[in-house]
């Protein structure tokens, strides 16, 4: 194929020519418009020439019908993940797709709940979460509730674990705050109310203005990300780096969490009912429902009262 200054050449040697030869016609619009031959007025041909091309476009390579459709995918699929982004609650996960799971299998989710909420499974049938900022909080009161009821079950649960394995003294949950500790009570009160009380100032100030609490140490060659609301991370609280990457495995990370906080909130209130109808711990009314199924389960614990 001749190179474009041959080209060019070519066009303007035959430019003044009444029969140039057929190799010059097949590159017609490299002619400089003045040297150009006119089209008549209203033909199809004056109609779809008239805008010239530049020569470099006429010689470039035309991409194919598969690489125009990959290319026209990755954009609005990039389109897609900037607004979602943008109008989720979370700058790691990305919404979930129309065929995710719902709470009830056939019924369409709200449209305020668009999957990109940790174990969101379209269940708001009172509509508490239309208003974005409601959403915005409930979603961090069930994740602040899920976090402590975790910590209270396995608090309940290992203590009277040790105790039946004989290395604590007999040991309540319900009971706890009657135990001699190392300090009164005063004290201990205060304490933990100044430590919680500066924990969740901070806590605070990040859900009012997100990124506002930083507490991740500098290195110079080393970029910290930006936690969402909920999720500090970095070297304090996500020390193997595991909420971070591509949003598909923190989002089945963060699932986990909100699922086994929500059991574990279940779990508790399970526990409450079991102390005040029986008098005992979770793992001696477990022994017990085990030891006789028909007369120790859920029933009998109602009717004995």
């Amino acid at each position: 194929m001749p190179s474009l200054s041959e080209l060019l050449e070519r066009n303007g040697k035959y430019s003044n020519t009444d029969n140039p030869p057929a190799s010059a016609l097949q590159f017609p619009l490299l002619r400089p418009p003045s040297m150009a031959t006119p089209l008549p007025t209203g033909s199809f041909a004056a109609c779809s020439l008239q805008p010239r091309i530049p020569a470099l476009q006429l010689l470039a390579p035309k991409p194919n019908a598969a690489a125009s459709a990959a290319c026209a995918a990755v954009r609005r699929g990039s389109g897609h993940r900037a607004g979602a982004t943008k109008s989720s609650l979370s700058t790691v996960c990305e919404p979930l797709g129309p065929d995710r799971p719902v709470w009830f299998p056939g019924t369409a989710p709200p449209p305020w709940l668009d999957g990109s909420l940790p174990g969101d499974f379209g269940f708001d049938p009172l509509g508490l979460g239309s208003e974005p900022e409601s959403l915005r909080w409930f979603a961090q009161a069930e994740l602040m509730h899920s976090r402590w009821a975790m910590v209270a079950v396995a608090g309940i649960l290992i203590p009277e674990t040790l105790q039946k394995w004989g290395f604590m003294e007999e040991f309540n949950w319900f009971t706890a705050g009657e135990r001699e500790y190392f300090a009164d009570p005063l004290t201990l009160f205060v304490v933990q109310m100044a430590l919680m009380g500066w924990a969740e100032g901070r806590r605070w100030m990040d859900y009012l203005n997100p990124g506002s609490v930083d507490i991740e140490p500098r290195f110079p060659n080393r970029k910290n990300p930006t936690p969402d609301v909920g999720y500090p991370g970095g070297l304090w609280f996500d020390w193997g780096n595991w909420g971070r990457g591509s949003p598909e495995p923190v989002m089945v990370l963060r699932t986990k969490e909100i699922k086994n906080g929500r059991l574990a909130m279940l779990a508790f209130v399970g526990f409450w009912f079991q102390a005040v109808y029986t008098g005992q711990g979770p793992l001696d009314n477990l022994f017990a429902h085990l030891a006789d199924p028909g007369h120790c389960n859920i029933f009998s614990a109602f009717t004995s009262h």
